[in-house]
């Protein structure tokens, strides 16, 4: 894909021996704490501080220097940013929280989880059906949590939504942002709104956001449609823990960088998504992966779902499907 070919560079061209000279070790920057080496002119020394302001690899004694020598460092440049950028982007993900009761790792799976607007708190949907179905009078139905009680009309979920955001809860900021772009609870549909509050909650690393704004520019909901800004936020997204971020960037990789598409769709089934496992069998029944990276990615999807079932949380999804936390991969 073009586009992404413009958002991540990625030089394949071979260098002839003329062009080694290029990435010699008296252009590479000197780890020496006193002494540094200009990678134009040759000059050595302490004052020599001007690093180039896209790799941070090289450094120069001035900006003339810089500017002299940013035709013969473009390739390399363009290369070591683009190293630097995968590297971040294919870290592992900082890990999902945990529901504040039972202490588990909480299920990606929205039917999993649910979000408290009283105390900001996301339990998991094992710990809410076992703390409700206690629950004999109307008045006992608060909060598994900080046992507020939970609200009874939209106006009073609005409310509390609204509560939380002066505290800057983020996912409370992307809840209002869902139901601006839906017209929900009584709110007038303003996808303005909707993705202002986004790009707040996103500014504060939260992951459903970015990935949220991502699918605006894929579609132009709200905004122009712009593909290159879509794939820009899936990958903040995906770097903030976003396994639909991460799936998205695998499944809009071209044909020629299928072992790009392979990187994110491992991440996201070992994480727990199952459309990301799906596709790598897809991939391995057309040959552009192997019976053993399936295998791979089949044993952490288990070891994942491992990890977060609970004899409560089988006992909800059992009672309502809507509580289902976990596809099986059988």
């Amino acid at each position: 894909m073009e586009i992404y070919r413009q958002l991540i560079v990625r030089n394949t061209k071979h260098y002839s021996m003329s062009n080694k000279s290029e990435i010699s070790p008296s252009n590479i920057m000197n780890t020496s704490d006193t002494t540094n080496t200009c990678a134009n002119c040759g000059k050595e020394g302490s004052d020599v501080t001007n690093t180039c302001n896209k790799c941070k690899s090289v450094m120069y004694c001035n900006a003339a220097c810089k500017k002299k020598h940013r035709h013969k460092h473009k390739n390399q440049c363009e290369r070591r940013v683009a190293e630097l950028h995968d590297e971040k982007l294919f870290q592992q993900p900082p890990p999902e929280e945990d529901c504040p009761i039972c202490m588990l790792r909480l299920p990606m799976l929205t039917g999993g989880r649910t979000y408290m607007p009283c105390c900001g708190k996301t339990i998991c949907s094992g710990c809410v059906y076992a703390f409700r179905s206690r629950v004999t009078k109307k008045k006992d139905d608060v909060c598994p949590f900080c046992r507020t009680p939970m609200p009874t009309s939209a106006e009073e979920a609005i409310k509390s939504l609204k509560k939380r955001i002066e505290v800057n809860d983020a996912h409370a900021m992307i809840k209002m942002g869902c139901h601006s772009a839906g017209g929900q609870f009584g709110l007038p549909q303003n996808m303005a709104k909707a993705l202002e509050l986004w790009h707040r909650a996103g500014d504060l690393g939260y992951p459903a956001a970015l990935y949220n704004i991502g699918n605006s520019y894929k579609v132009g909901n709200g905004v122009e449609r712009d593909m290159k800004k879509a794939l820009h936020y899936w990958e903040l997204a995906a770097m903030s823990g976003s396994l639909f971020a991460r799936h998205n960037l695998g499944a809009n990789s071209s044909a020629g960088y299928m072992d790009r598409a392979l990187k994110h769709f491992m991440m996201a089934a070992s994480y727990g998504y199952f459309d990301s496992l799906k596709s790598i069998k897809t991939m391995y029944q057309s040959g552009h992966a192997t019976k053993d990276d399936y295998a791979k990615a089949l044993r952490s999807y288990q070891a994942n779902l491992e990890e977060i079932k609970s004899d409560q949380r089988d006992e909800a999804a059992a009672y309502n499907d809507e509580n289902k936390y976990y596809k099986s991969a059988a």
